[in-house]
């Protein structure tokens, strides 16, 4: 029963990392803009098991640093790439090099502010937006374009916004704006 109790979190943290590779999959796999909708239900459902493996860690008090190194590496692929990823395919493909430069940018951000994290003494606070909730409000934003091109409401002014929430959420992981842990 130890041995459940140690791989549990470690398990739910593996599950939030499948999700984001399989939201990347299924983006490069499926050209059209209305499966990429499938890929940000992932994401989101990569929000759920990421909250959890902290709590479940913490709960049977088997947090370790090696939990914690995987749960970084988990949220980069989950919330860095995959959100990245999909808003490029939908949103940012015309914009050429410029289009690749704001999806990178956005994922560098993230893997800056997971870095700073990791090495922190202080864990009652975060430093900078959490990846996680930029993350996730790019996905919301890719979710919402995504139906916005399915539905034909889709305009130049929708890709514009992206790019530059985008920049706003990359500045902000990377910014010294501290946020109470809950």
């Amino acid at each position: 029963m130890n041995r459940i109790k140690c791989c549990l979190p470690n398990i739910i943290t593996f599950s939030n990392l499948s999700l984001g590779i399989m939201a990347i999959l299924i983006a490069f796999n499926d050209a059209s803009v209305s499966s990429l909708k499938y890929s940000c239900l992932l994401i989101m459902i990569a929000a759920v098991t990421d909250r959890l493996d902290g709590q479940v860690a913490r709960f049977f008090r088997v947090t370790s640093e090696f939990g914690k190194e995987l749960d970084s590496l988990s949220d980069l692929i989950s919330f860095g790439v995959a959100p990245a990823i999909i808003a490029w395919k939908i949103s940012l493909v015309d914009y050429h090099i410029l289009g690749y430069m704001f999806a990178l940018l956005f994922v560098l951000c993230g893997a800056y502010r997971l870095a700073r994290f990791n090495i922190s003494e202080d864990n009652s606070i975060f430093m900078g937006l959490p990846i996680t909730i930029a993350g996730s409000l790019l996905t919301i934003v890719n979710l919402y374009n995504s139906f916005s091109k399915v539905n034909s409401n889709y305009s130049y002014i929708n890709t514009a916004l992206t790019a530059a929430f985008m920049i706003v959420l990359s500045y902000l992981m990377i910014s010294k704006l501290s946020i109470k842990k809950i």
